[in-house]
Protein backbone atom coordinates (compact mmCIF):
# COMPACT_ATOMS: atom_id res chain seq x y z
CA UNK A 1 0.00 0.00 0.00
CA UNK A 2 1.29 3.21 -0.76
CA UNK A 3 1.75 5.70 1.68
CA UNK A 4 2.05 9.58 1.94
CA UNK A 5 5.64 8.99 2.35
CA UNK A 6 6.10 6.51 -0.10
CA UNK A 7 4.41 8.90 -2.43
CA UNK A 8 6.96 11.51 -1.08
CA UNK A 9 9.92 9.49 -2.14
CA UNK A 10 8.59 8.30 -5.45
CA UNK A 11 8.07 12.53 -6.54
CA UNK A 12 11.39 13.34 -5.43
CA UNK A 13 13.46 10.99 -7.35
CA UNK A 14 13.31 12.54 -10.58
CA UNK A 15 14.13 15.82 -8.74
CA UNK A 16 17.09 15.04 -6.69
CA UNK A 17 18.26 13.27 -9.32
CA UNK A 18 19.14 16.22 -11.10
CA UNK A 19 20.23 17.82 -8.12
CA UNK A 20 22.68 15.48 -7.17
CA UNK A 21 24.09 15.33 -10.96
CA UNK A 22 24.80 18.84 -10.77
CA UNK A 23 25.97 18.68 -6.73
CA UNK A 24 28.60 16.17 -8.11
CA UNK A 25 30.26 19.04 -10.28
CA UNK A 26 32.14 20.08 -7.61
CA UNK A 27 32.68 17.18 -4.77
CA UNK A 28 34.80 16.67 -2.46
CA UNK A 29 37.63 15.04 -2.41
CA UNK A 30 37.99 11.58 0.06
CA UNK A 31 40.67 12.89 2.49
CA UNK A 32 40.13 16.73 2.01
CA UNK A 33 38.63 18.38 4.84
CA UNK A 34 34.81 20.37 4.97
CA UNK A 35 35.37 21.67 1.11
CA UNK A 36 32.42 22.74 -1.45
CA UNK A 37 29.38 22.12 1.59
CA UNK A 38 27.14 24.78 0.39
CA UNK A 39 27.05 22.08 -2.57
CA UNK A 40 25.19 19.55 -0.12
CA UNK A 41 21.42 18.74 -0.01
CA UNK A 42 19.36 16.29 1.18
CA UNK A 43 16.80 15.52 -1.30
CA UNK A 44 13.42 15.79 0.10
CA UNK A 45 14.40 17.41 3.21
CA UNK A 46 12.57 20.53 4.62
CA UNK A 47 15.25 21.53 7.16
CA UNK A 48 18.77 21.08 7.24
CA UNK A 49 21.95 22.26 9.32
CA UNK A 50 25.55 20.87 8.16
CA UNK A 51 28.48 21.38 10.33
CA UNK A 52 32.39 20.93 9.53
CA UNK A 53 33.29 18.89 12.68
CA UNK A 54 36.73 17.49 13.70
CA UNK A 55 35.44 14.24 15.34
CA UNK A 56 32.12 12.66 13.95
CA UNK A 57 32.21 10.13 16.43
CA UNK A 58 30.87 10.92 20.29
CA UNK A 59 33.66 11.36 21.75
CA UNK A 60 33.68 14.86 19.20
CA UNK A 61 29.97 15.17 19.07
CA UNK A 62 29.19 14.88 22.70
CA UNK A 63 30.86 18.01 23.19
CA UNK A 64 30.21 19.77 20.19
CA UNK A 65 26.22 19.32 20.95
CA UNK A 66 26.00 16.91 17.71
CA UNK A 67 24.51 13.91 19.10
CA UNK A 68 22.11 12.87 22.47
CA UNK A 69 23.57 10.92 24.77
CA UNK A 70 19.86 10.40 25.68
CA UNK A 71 19.15 8.77 22.88
CA UNK A 72 21.72 6.27 22.97
CA UNK A 73 21.80 5.86 27.14
CA UNK A 74 21.87 2.02 28.59
CA UNK A 75 22.47 -0.06 24.89
CA UNK A 76 25.99 -0.56 25.66
CA UNK A 77 28.46 -1.84 28.29
CA UNK A 78 30.67 -0.23 30.83
CA UNK A 79 34.58 -0.24 29.45
CA UNK A 80 33.26 -0.45 25.52
CA UNK A 81 36.28 0.81 24.00
CA UNK A 82 35.28 3.34 20.66
CA UNK A 83 37.34 4.65 17.85
CA UNK A 84 37.86 8.53 18.23
CA UNK A 85 39.06 11.21 16.19
CA UNK A 86 37.44 11.09 12.61
CA UNK A 87 36.60 14.02 11.10
CA UNK A 88 34.00 15.09 8.41
CA UNK A 89 30.81 16.39 7.62
CA UNK A 90 27.25 16.08 9.55
CA UNK A 91 24.03 16.94 7.91
CA UNK A 92 21.26 17.19 10.56
CA UNK A 93 17.61 17.62 9.01
CA UNK A 94 14.18 16.50 9.14
CA UNK A 95 11.42 15.21 6.28
CA UNK A 96 8.68 16.88 5.72
CA UNK A 97 5.81 15.34 8.89
CA UNK A 98 2.92 16.54 10.70
CA UNK A 99 4.15 14.76 13.72
CA UNK A 100 6.00 15.93 16.83
CA UNK A 101 7.13 13.82 19.19
CA UNK A 102 10.79 14.31 18.56
CA UNK A 103 12.24 17.17 20.66
CA UNK A 104 15.91 16.70 19.46
CA UNK A 105 17.40 20.49 18.41
CA UNK A 106 14.15 22.04 20.05
CA UNK A 107 12.49 21.51 16.50
CA UNK A 108 9.49 19.45 18.12
CA UNK A 109 9.33 18.05 14.73
CA UNK A 110 9.15 13.89 13.40
CA UNK A 111 11.75 12.06 10.64
CA UNK A 112 14.52 13.91 11.83
CA UNK A 113 17.94 12.24 10.56
CA UNK A 114 21.42 12.41 10.73
CA UNK A 115 24.04 11.98 7.63
CA UNK A 116 28.00 11.49 8.25
CA UNK A 117 30.40 12.34 5.90
CA UNK A 118 34.07 11.41 7.05
CA UNK A 119 36.85 12.72 5.18
CA UNK A 120 38.43 9.79 4.30
CA UNK A 121 35.69 7.51 2.82
CA UNK A 122 36.27 3.90 1.97
CA UNK A 123 33.03 4.03 -0.31
CA UNK A 124 30.44 2.42 1.54
CA UNK A 125 27.88 3.92 3.19
CA UNK A 126 25.68 2.38 6.25
CA UNK A 127 21.78 3.09 7.37
CA UNK A 128 20.27 2.65 10.31
CA UNK A 129 17.00 3.28 11.78
CA UNK A 130 16.79 3.68 15.43
CA UNK A 131 15.54 1.14 18.28
CA UNK A 132 12.53 1.22 19.78
CA UNK A 133 11.31 4.45 20.03
CA UNK A 134 14.51 6.27 20.53
CA UNK A 135 15.16 9.07 17.92
CA UNK A 136 17.98 9.33 15.24
CA UNK A 137 21.12 9.49 17.33
CA UNK A 138 20.53 5.84 19.31
CA UNK A 139 22.80 4.49 17.10
CA UNK A 140 25.87 6.81 17.46
CA UNK A 141 27.96 4.50 19.96
CA UNK A 142 27.06 1.11 19.11
CA UNK A 143 27.44 1.60 14.93
CA UNK A 144 28.52 5.23 14.14
CA UNK A 145 31.36 5.07 15.77
CA UNK A 146 32.90 2.11 14.33
CA UNK A 147 31.98 2.56 11.25
CA UNK A 148 32.77 5.86 10.57
CA UNK A 149 35.91 5.03 11.45
CA UNK A 150 36.32 2.20 8.91
CA UNK A 151 35.30 4.99 6.47
CA UNK A 152 31.73 4.12 5.86
CA UNK A 153 29.42 7.02 5.31
CA UNK A 154 26.26 6.77 7.77
CA UNK A 155 23.26 7.65 7.75
CA UNK A 156 20.49 7.13 10.51
CA UNK A 157 16.35 8.22 11.14
CA UNK A 158 14.21 8.42 14.20
CA UNK A 159 11.32 6.12 11.84
CA UNK A 160 9.36 9.25 11.58
CA UNK A 161 7.36 8.60 14.97
CA UNK A 162 9.22 8.64 18.69
CA UNK A 163 8.49 7.86 22.55
CA UNK A 164 5.87 6.02 24.35
CA UNK A 165 2.64 7.76 22.70
CA UNK A 166 4.11 6.87 19.08
CA UNK A 167 0.77 5.05 17.95
CA UNK A 168 -0.72 8.59 18.04
CA UNK A 169 1.04 8.95 14.54
CA UNK A 170 -0.94 7.74 11.26
CA UNK A 171 -4.51 7.06 10.76
CA UNK A 172 -5.47 3.21 10.75
CA UNK A 173 -3.76 0.89 13.27
CA UNK A 174 -0.19 -0.45 11.92
CA UNK A 175 0.25 3.05 9.99
CA UNK A 176 2.62 4.40 12.90
CA UNK A 177 4.74 1.11 12.26
CA UNK A 178 4.50 1.42 8.28
CA UNK A 179 6.02 4.52 8.82
CA UNK A 180 9.23 3.14 9.85
CA UNK A 181 9.46 1.15 6.72
CA UNK A 182 8.96 3.94 4.35
CA UNK A 183 10.91 6.44 6.46
CA UNK A 184 13.92 4.57 6.01
CA UNK A 185 13.48 3.78 2.04
CA UNK A 186 13.46 7.67 2.12
CA UNK A 187 16.40 8.34 3.90
CA UNK A 188 18.58 5.82 2.12
CA UNK A 189 17.98 7.44 -1.29
CA UNK A 190 18.26 11.03 0.15
CA UNK A 191 22.19 9.66 1.78
CA UNK A 192 23.03 8.30 -1.65
CA UNK A 193 22.58 11.27 -3.14
CA UNK A 194 24.32 12.99 0.06
CA UNK A 195 27.24 10.53 -0.68
CA UNK A 196 27.38 11.24 -4.59
CA UNK A 197 27.42 15.21 -4.11
CA UNK A 198 30.23 14.64 -1.09
CA UNK A 199 32.52 12.70 -2.76
CA UNK A 200 31.65 12.57 -6.82
CA UNK A 201 30.63 9.06 -6.96
CA UNK A 202 28.20 6.89 -5.84
CA UNK A 203 28.44 4.53 -2.65
CA UNK A 204 30.13 1.08 -3.78
CA UNK A 205 28.73 -1.21 -0.97
CA UNK A 206 25.39 -0.03 0.99
CA UNK A 207 24.58 -1.77 4.43
CA UNK A 208 21.07 -1.68 6.15
CA UNK A 209 21.33 -2.78 9.71
CA UNK A 210 20.15 -2.01 13.15
CA UNK A 211 19.06 -3.90 16.64
CA UNK A 212 15.97 -4.43 17.94
CA UNK A 213 13.31 -2.25 16.06
CA UNK A 214 16.19 -1.52 13.98
CA UNK A 215 16.67 -5.16 12.97
CA UNK A 216 13.23 -5.32 12.16
CA UNK A 217 14.04 -2.63 9.49
CA UNK A 218 16.80 -4.19 8.47
CA UNK A 219 14.79 -7.32 7.70
CA UNK A 220 11.92 -5.48 6.05
CA UNK A 221 14.75 -3.60 3.76
CA UNK A 222 15.82 -6.61 2.81
CA UNK A 223 13.08 -8.34 2.18
CA UNK A 224 10.99 -5.11 -0.01
CA UNK A 225 13.91 -3.19 -1.05
CA UNK A 226 16.75 -5.12 -1.55
CA UNK A 227 17.20 -2.79 -4.89
CA UNK A 228 18.41 -0.51 -2.26
CA UNK A 229 21.46 -2.22 -0.49
CA UNK A 230 24.05 -4.96 -0.94
CA UNK A 231 23.37 -6.48 2.70
CA UNK A 232 22.21 -6.42 6.07
CA UNK A 233 23.11 -7.08 9.61
CA UNK A 234 20.08 -8.11 11.91
CA UNK A 235 20.91 -7.57 15.58
CA UNK A 236 18.38 -9.25 17.44
CA UNK A 237 15.43 -7.26 14.82
CA UNK A 238 11.51 -7.26 16.25
CA UNK A 239 9.05 -10.54 14.47
CA UNK A 240 5.53 -9.28 13.52
CA UNK A 241 3.63 -12.36 12.00
CA UNK A 242 -0.11 -11.88 11.59
CA UNK A 243 -0.93 -15.33 12.52
CA UNK A 244 2.00 -15.12 15.54
CA UNK A 245 4.14 -15.07 16.93
CA UNK A 246 4.37 -11.31 17.79
CA UNK A 247 4.83 -9.28 21.14
CA UNK A 248 0.92 -9.50 21.41
CA UNK A 249 1.07 -13.19 21.56
CA UNK A 250 3.39 -13.65 24.48
CA UNK A 251 4.23 -10.34 26.45
CA UNK A 252 0.25 -11.02 27.55
CA UNK A 253 1.22 -14.10 28.79
CA UNK A 254 4.58 -12.92 31.37
CA UNK A 255 2.17 -10.18 32.27
CA UNK A 256 -1.00 -12.28 33.36
CA UNK A 257 1.59 -14.80 35.56
CA UNK A 258 4.21 -12.31 36.74
CA UNK A 259 2.53 -11.66 40.13
CA UNK A 260 1.77 -15.41 40.42
CA UNK A 261 5.27 -16.50 39.48
CA UNK A 262 6.88 -13.70 42.36
CA UNK A 263 4.67 -15.47 45.28
CA UNK A 264 6.16 -18.99 44.42
CA UNK A 265 3.75 -20.30 42.15
CA UNK A 266 5.68 -23.08 39.75
CA UNK A 267 2.73 -23.36 37.54
CA UNK A 268 3.04 -19.72 36.73
CA UNK A 269 6.46 -19.62 35.97
CA UNK A 270 6.21 -22.95 33.48
CA UNK A 271 3.43 -20.78 32.00
CA UNK A 272 5.95 -17.73 30.91
CA UNK A 273 8.90 -20.54 30.19
CA UNK A 274 6.07 -22.00 27.67
CA UNK A 275 5.52 -18.61 26.23
CA UNK A 276 8.93 -18.58 25.09
CA UNK A 277 11.49 -17.18 27.94
CA UNK A 278 14.52 -19.09 28.14
CA UNK A 279 14.91 -21.27 30.83
CA UNK A 280 17.83 -19.75 33.20
CA UNK A 281 16.42 -15.60 31.78
CA UNK A 282 14.46 -15.66 35.26
CA UNK A 283 17.05 -13.65 37.15
CA UNK A 284 16.32 -10.82 34.45
CA UNK A 285 12.20 -11.03 35.11
CA UNK A 286 11.86 -8.63 37.52
CA UNK A 287 13.28 -5.92 35.13
CA UNK A 288 11.92 -6.50 32.20
CA UNK A 289 8.25 -6.51 33.42
CA UNK A 290 8.92 -3.18 35.67
CA UNK A 291 10.76 -1.54 32.33
CA UNK A 292 9.82 -3.48 28.67
CA UNK A 293 6.95 -6.29 29.52
CA UNK A 294 4.02 -4.10 30.43
CA UNK A 295 4.97 -0.99 28.94
CA UNK A 296 5.67 -2.84 25.31
CA UNK A 297 2.43 -4.04 25.48
CA UNK A 298 0.64 -1.83 25.94
CA UNK A 299 2.00 0.95 23.07
CA UNK A 300 2.09 -1.71 20.58
CA UNK A 301 -1.06 -2.97 21.21
CA UNK A 302 -2.56 0.22 20.91
CA UNK A 303 -0.70 0.83 17.65
CA UNK A 304 -2.33 -2.55 16.55
CA UNK A 305 -5.23 -2.78 18.06
CA UNK A 306 -6.56 0.45 19.83
CA UNK A 307 -10.37 -0.92 20.19
CA UNK A 308 -9.31 -3.20 22.57
CA UNK A 309 -9.52 -0.41 25.70
CA UNK A 310 -11.94 1.36 24.55
CA UNK A 311 -11.58 5.23 25.13
CA UNK A 312 -8.70 4.30 26.84
CA UNK A 313 -5.22 5.28 25.51
CA UNK A 314 -2.47 2.19 26.51
CA UNK A 315 -4.33 0.87 29.04
CA UNK A 316 -4.17 0.29 32.37
CA UNK A 317 -0.16 0.34 33.95
CA UNK A 318 0.27 -2.93 35.60
CA UNK A 319 -3.20 -3.79 36.19
CA UNK A 320 -3.87 -7.19 37.88
CA UNK A 321 -5.39 -9.75 35.68
CA UNK A 322 -9.43 -9.30 35.74
CA UNK A 323 -9.28 -5.87 36.02
CA UNK A 324 -11.60 -4.84 32.66
CA UNK A 325 -9.61 -3.80 29.64
CA UNK A 326 -6.48 -5.05 31.57
CA UNK A 327 -3.76 -5.96 28.86
CA UNK A 328 -2.43 -9.12 30.97
CA UNK A 329 -5.73 -10.59 29.66
CA UNK A 330 -5.42 -9.74 26.38
CA UNK A 331 -5.69 -12.40 23.82
CA UNK A 332 -4.54 -11.86 20.16
CA UNK A 333 -6.46 -14.69 18.66
CA UNK A 334 -9.81 -13.96 20.00
CA UNK A 335 -9.46 -10.21 18.72
CA UNK A 336 -11.55 -9.61 15.12
CA UNK A 337 -9.91 -10.06 12.22
CA UNK A 338 -8.87 -6.30 11.50
CA UNK A 339 -6.04 -6.51 14.14
CA UNK A 340 -4.11 -9.19 12.13
CA UNK A 341 -4.97 -6.79 9.00
CA UNK A 342 -2.70 -4.45 11.21
CA UNK A 343 -0.09 -6.36 11.77
CA UNK A 344 -0.37 -8.51 8.19
CA UNK A 345 0.92 -4.33 6.80
CA UNK A 346 3.71 -4.86 9.02
CA UNK A 347 4.81 -8.45 8.68
CA UNK A 348 8.06 -9.96 7.94
CA UNK A 349 8.10 -13.12 5.03
CA UNK A 350 11.55 -14.36 4.97
CA UNK A 351 11.69 -13.58 1.19
CA UNK A 352 15.24 -11.64 1.70
CA UNK A 353 16.72 -10.49 -1.41
CA UNK A 354 20.37 -9.51 -0.38
CA UNK A 355 22.99 -11.53 2.12
CA UNK A 356 22.00 -11.38 6.24
CA UNK A 357 23.46 -12.04 9.38
CA UNK A 358 21.77 -12.23 12.29
CA UNK A 359 22.52 -12.10 16.11
CA UNK A 360 20.29 -12.68 19.09
CA UNK A 361 21.10 -13.34 22.52
CA UNK A 362 19.91 -16.62 24.68
CA UNK A 363 18.90 -14.51 27.23
CA UNK A 364 16.73 -11.98 25.30
CA UNK A 365 13.89 -11.13 28.19
CA UNK A 366 12.16 -8.97 25.74
CA UNK A 367 12.12 -10.53 21.98
CA UNK A 368 13.24 -14.05 23.41
CA UNK A 369 14.55 -16.15 20.15
CA UNK A 370 12.11 -18.80 20.48
CA UNK A 371 9.27 -16.21 19.64
CA UNK A 372 11.40 -14.16 17.17
CA UNK A 373 15.19 -14.92 15.58
CA UNK A 374 14.19 -19.00 15.66
CA UNK A 375 11.18 -18.32 13.59
CA UNK A 376 12.65 -15.82 11.31
CA UNK A 377 15.52 -18.14 10.32
CA UNK A 378 13.00 -20.74 9.41
CA UNK A 379 10.97 -18.56 7.60
CA UNK A 380 14.04 -17.47 5.60
CA UNK A 381 14.38 -21.17 5.32
CA UNK A 382 11.09 -21.54 4.14
CA UNK A 383 11.26 -19.23 1.67
CA UNK A 384 14.43 -20.55 -0.18
CA UNK A 385 16.46 -18.02 0.88
CA UNK A 386 18.75 -19.53 3.57
CA UNK A 387 21.69 -19.54 1.55
CA UNK A 388 21.72 -15.96 2.08
CA UNK A 389 21.30 -16.00 5.46
CA UNK A 390 23.74 -16.94 9.01
CA UNK A 391 21.59 -16.68 12.33
CA UNK A 392 24.31 -16.10 15.46
CA UNK A 393 23.01 -16.99 18.74
CA UNK A 394 24.82 -15.09 20.87
CA UNK A 395 25.13 -17.49 24.90
CA UNK A 396 24.14 -14.91 27.37
CA UNK A 397 23.60 -12.18 25.43
CA UNK A 398 20.42 -9.75 26.25
CA UNK A 399 18.23 -7.03 24.60
CA UNK A 400 20.36 -4.30 25.60
CA UNK A 401 24.22 -4.28 26.55
CA UNK A 402 23.84 -2.39 29.69
CA UNK A 403 22.74 -4.60 31.77
CA UNK A 404 26.12 -6.41 31.63
CA UNK A 405 27.64 -3.98 34.20
CA UNK A 406 24.64 -5.67 36.51
CA UNK A 407 25.03 -9.16 35.82
CA UNK A 408 28.62 -9.48 34.69
CA UNK A 409 28.73 -13.73 35.12
CA UNK A 410 25.45 -14.37 33.55
CA UNK A 411 25.34 -11.98 30.92
CA UNK A 412 27.76 -11.14 27.84
CA UNK A 413 27.78 -8.41 25.33
CA UNK A 414 26.98 -8.51 21.86
CA UNK A 415 28.17 -5.69 20.55
CA UNK A 416 31.43 -7.21 19.78
CA UNK A 417 29.88 -9.90 17.99
CA UNK A 418 28.00 -7.46 16.19
CA UNK A 419 30.76 -5.79 15.11
CA UNK A 420 32.61 -8.65 13.94
CA UNK A 421 29.56 -9.97 12.15
CA UNK A 422 29.05 -6.74 10.52
CA UNK A 423 33.04 -7.46 8.73
CA UNK A 424 32.07 -10.75 7.96
CA UNK A 425 29.08 -8.96 6.16
CA UNK A 426 30.98 -6.72 4.26
CA UNK A 427 33.93 -9.51 3.15
CA UNK A 428 30.66 -12.08 1.85
CA UNK A 429 29.19 -9.15 -0.43
CA UNK A 430 32.55 -7.60 -1.31
CA UNK A 431 34.50 -10.49 -1.82
CA UNK A 432 31.89 -13.53 -1.95
CA UNK A 433 33.80 -15.44 0.78
CA UNK A 434 31.02 -16.56 2.96
CA UNK A 435 30.98 -15.68 6.61
CA UNK A 436 31.00 -18.43 9.28
CA UNK A 437 28.67 -20.71 9.50
CA UNK A 438 25.09 -20.33 11.72
CA UNK A 439 25.71 -21.71 14.71
CA UNK A 440 25.82 -21.11 18.83
CA UNK A 441 28.32 -18.52 20.03
CA UNK A 442 29.65 -19.77 23.28
CA UNK A 443 30.87 -17.17 26.55
CA UNK A 444 34.71 -17.67 26.76
CA UNK A 445 35.55 -18.34 30.14
CA UNK A 446 38.37 -15.95 29.76
CA UNK A 447 39.41 -12.17 27.83
CA UNK A 448 37.50 -9.33 27.31
CA UNK A 449 34.13 -10.06 26.29
CA UNK A 450 33.22 -6.24 26.47
CA UNK A 451 35.53 -5.46 23.61
CA UNK A 452 36.03 -9.15 21.53
CA UNK A 453 34.33 -11.95 20.25
CA UNK A 454 34.82 -14.89 17.81
CA UNK A 455 31.97 -16.53 15.50
CA UNK A 456 31.77 -20.12 14.83
CA UNK A 457 34.47 -21.26 12.44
Amino acid sequence: MLTRVSVAVALILGASLLQASTAAAHPTPPGQHCGHLDVLATPGAEHQETACLADLTTAGTTLTGHTNPDDWAGLHAAGTINPTGVPGVQIDGYFPDTSTGNTNHGWNHDSQFVIRLPDHWNGGLVITGAPGVRRQYADDFIISDSVLAKGYAFAATDKGNTGATFYRDGVAPGDAIAEWNSRVTQLTVAAKRIVQQRYGLPAWRTIMTGISNGGYLTRWQLENRPDLYDGGVDWEGTLFRAGGPNLLTYLPAALRNYSAYKAGSQAAHDAIIRAGFAPGSEFLWDFHYTNYWDLTQRIYREELDPAYDGALEAGIPFCASGTPSCDADYDYFSRPSSVRDAVAKVQLTGRIGRPMLTLHGTLDTLLPPATDSDVYDQLIRQAGRGWLHRYYRIEGGNHVDGLYSAYPTQLRPILPCYRTAFDQLVRWVSTGRPPSPSGFVPKPATGDVVNSCALPS
